[in-house]
């Protein structure tokens, strides 16, 4: 008999996420179908969503070398049935408190820094830069980690050296371009090019960083096809940027500068996003999520 929900503590909720205890050393780490954008929880959800980032998380775990938080199998007989396939038993950790983005193309905000101050975060860039154009190589571009409903913010290599020390800031920098590069490489001989991807990092018992949260999910990455890239235009993907295409496109009637929140996104865009989301998840996979456990 698994256990039900109501047996675990609920401690934290997050945009996306339900954090719940276990026992002092392990946590259960549950996915819904919210969907977010521009800080801010959409009123509608994405059917399947929280097992699709659960089965693009622990693919992603399995493939990179670098240590993470699972305590667990997926099937796990502490996870309840009524979040199988959205929920993994995770070791408790210290986490940092700095969000480790890796680039490999220049887009998103680090294209509106790059066109007021020629830098991302502080690195200087080449001059003649445009949208998707691609780094020589990634770069680490961290941000501050905000609080609920406020906006991260792009911070330099010498804030999070301020924030968590020299020798753990190159460890953070060193870790998030090796596991970056690592699975873009993968995703890219799958024909999808990872643009960018966020990490948050853990640091367990021994002093060690581990990899915590999700990792190379549609809601913290942005993919590409391959096939169809070209610099200098906004690239289709397969991620929540098209969510935000469409809130900030004249369909939506939102006015992004107003203070109100975003409008419930219709049927068929909902729809269209879950498409995508399992589109990437088979295709960097080679694995059919109709296959995935738990029930939508």
């Amino acid at each position: 008999m698994r256990p039900a929900l109501s047996h675990y503590q609920h401690l934290a909720s997050g945009k996306v996420r339900e954090l719940y205890r276990i026992d002092d050393d392990h946590l259960l780490f549950v996915a819904t179908d919210r969907i977010s954008a521009f800080d801010y929880i959409l009123d509608t959800d994405i059917g399947d969503k929280g097992r699709i980032l659960t089965a693009m998380s622990v693919f992603f775990f399995d493939l990179v070398d670098t240590p993470n938080h699972l305590a667990g199998p997926p099937d796990d007989e502490r996870i309840p049935a009524e979040v199988l396939g959205r929920a993994l038993v995770v070791r408790r950790l210290e986490m940092v408190p700095v969000e480790c983005v890796a680039r490999g193309y220049l887009t998103g905000s680090g294209i509106i820094d790059y066109r007021a101050t020629g830098r991302v975060c502080g690195i200087e860039l080449p001059d003649g830069l445009t949208e998707a154009s691609k780094f020589a190589e990634p770069l680490f571009t961290p941000s501050s980690k905000a609080e609920l409903g406020m906006h991260d913010e792009n911070i330099s290599f010498d804030d999070v050296v301020d924030l968590v020390g020299a020798q753990r800031a190159t460890q953070l920098r060193d870790l998030t371009l090796q596991t970056y590069t690592q699975a873009a490489d993968h995703a890219l001989r799958k024909g999808i090019i990872i643009a960018d991807t966020k990490f948050e990092f853990g640091v367990d018992g021994d002093g060690s960083l581990v990899l915590a949260d999700e990792v190379f999910t549609p809601d913290s990455s942005r993919y590409w096809p391959a096939d169809g890239y070209r610099e200098g235009v906004v690239q289709p993907s397969f991620d929540k940027q098209f969510v935000r295409n469409w809130l900030t496109g004249p369909e939506s009637g939102w006015d992004r500068a107003a203070d109100v929140p975003p409008p419930a996104l219709p049927p068929d865009i909902a729809e269209a996003t879950r498409s995508r989301y399992i589109e990437a998840y088979e295709r960097i996979s080679g694995l059919k999520f109709a296959d995935w456990i738990g029930a939508r």
